[in-house]
């Protein structure tokens, strides 16, 4: 942690070795996003910092990786991140450019899950993709429009890499073909599509639960 501040109420809870700055309700309000709930407490902590591809996905041990192509928004990237937590995903792997940095909004959402999983950043998900297949995984892209089923395509005793991409545009085309299968998930016709945190939820239960 690099600092801490605290009212002097919200001082006296913390553990023996926290050495907090004592401030006023209002300074905290003051150095905090508007609408932020502190209770008291606020932290700026160093920032969580991306690993290595290969260090956090090789060799293969059953557990399965979440791919994120594109999703921008904080919220659906931190949600992506509990559910790689709640369904013992080993790394969720981002776009180096276009991804949100791992702070605030998305830290919120996360609730705690991107100091649990490790994640890597890489400047071409399709080279990455077809890294993690050539290591024993099998590579799966989430399309609505794909004929094969997810269980189906989980069938595979491989370990997955799912690979998710953002609402509306979906998985750009190279990343898509990088990958060795494409599945859906099949809903309802009423509806066109999941949210994409939702669909990377369903996915990793499904993964998981098939191993």
């Amino acid at each position: 942690m690099e600092r801490v501040v605290a009212t002097r109420n919200a001082a006296s809870r913390l553990p023996d070795g926290i050495e907090p700055q004592i401030l006023e309700p209002d300074a905290i309000d003051g150095m905090l996003p508007p609408g932020a709930v502190h209770q008291g407490l606020a932290v700026r902590a160093f920032p969580i910092e991306p690993q290595e591809l290969d260090a956090i996905c090789t060799p293969p041990d059953g557990r399965s990786v979440l791919v994120l192509d594109g999703v921008t928004d904080p919220q659906n990237v931190g949600a992506a991140f509990r559910s790689a937590v709640a369904f013992g995903a080993r790394a969720v792997i981002l776009q180096d450019r276009k991804s949100p940095p791992l702070t605030g909004v998305l830290a919120k959402a996360a609730a705690g899950a991107i100091e649990t999983v490790p994640h890597a950043r890489v400047v071409n998900l399709g080279r990455a993709i077809e890294s993690l297949r050539s290591h024993g995984y099998v590579t799966i892209a989430l399309e609505g429009e794909a004929e094969l089923e997810l269980a189906d395509a989980l069938e595979d005793k491989r370990p997955a890499v799912i690979v998710v991409g953002a609402e509306g545009k979906g998985l750009r085309p190279a990343v898509a073909d990088a990958c060795e299968k494409r599945a859906r998930i099949p809903i309802a016709p009423a509806l066109e599509s999941l949210n994409v945190s939702v669909a990377a939820a369903i996915a990793l239960y499904e993964a998981q639960r098939s191993r």
